[in-house]
């Protein structure tokens, strides 16, 4: 039933998303967006916003990767990339450093400093991940990412069969 154009927008009581809510990929969605806002309030006194923390977590984690296998991991595009090791580098938590066998590239390390803060920005997002996750039991965290890596593994291969085509 469709309103007029003439009657007044509705303001009373509560907005439902009920017929939303029947998809798990809008529920994710609402979730993510809680953890993420509260995510980067918690690590905004580092001078990191979640993307170039997530960057840093993955040099320090593959020392020596390029910014092709940034991307890659981080699933962005080149520019994005390139932009992000641009602002760790002048933070002074990462250099890229040539590769003599192919002069194109760079290895990513992070810095002593750049591993000084990722220890404390880590233990800053384990208490935050905590906090938000504290009505689920160890178990149903450990459930919900099993869960949540069988959803991405299931997305990313009908992505490549092309099984969520339609047709």
């Amino acid at each position: 039933m469709s309103r007029s154009s003439d009657e007044a927008p509705q303001d009373e009581g509560p907005v439902t998303d009920t017929h939303l809510r029947r998809y798990i990929g809008y529920r994710m969605k609402r979730a993510y967006v809680h953890l993420h806002n509260d995510a980067q309030a918690a690590i905004e006194g580092f001078g990191l916003r979640i993307t170039t923390s997530s960057a840093l977590h993955v040099i320090v984690e593959n020392p020596n990767l390029s910014q092709s296998q940034l991307c890659l991991a981080l699933n962005i595009e080149r520019s994005r990339a390139v932009l992000l090791v641009d602002e760790l580098e002048k933070l002074g938590l990462v250099t890229r450093n040539k590769v003599p066998q192919d002069r194109r590239s760079y290895a990513l390390r992070a810095t002593a400093a750049g591993q000084a803060l990722l220890d404390d920005v880590a233990a800053c997002l384990c208490a935050h991940e905590g906090r938000l996750l504290a009505a689920l039991t160890p178990a149903e965290q450990a459930q919900l990412a099993t869960l949540l890596d069988k959803v991405e593994r299931s997305a990313k291969s009908a992505r490549v069969t092309g099984a969520d085509s339609g047709a």
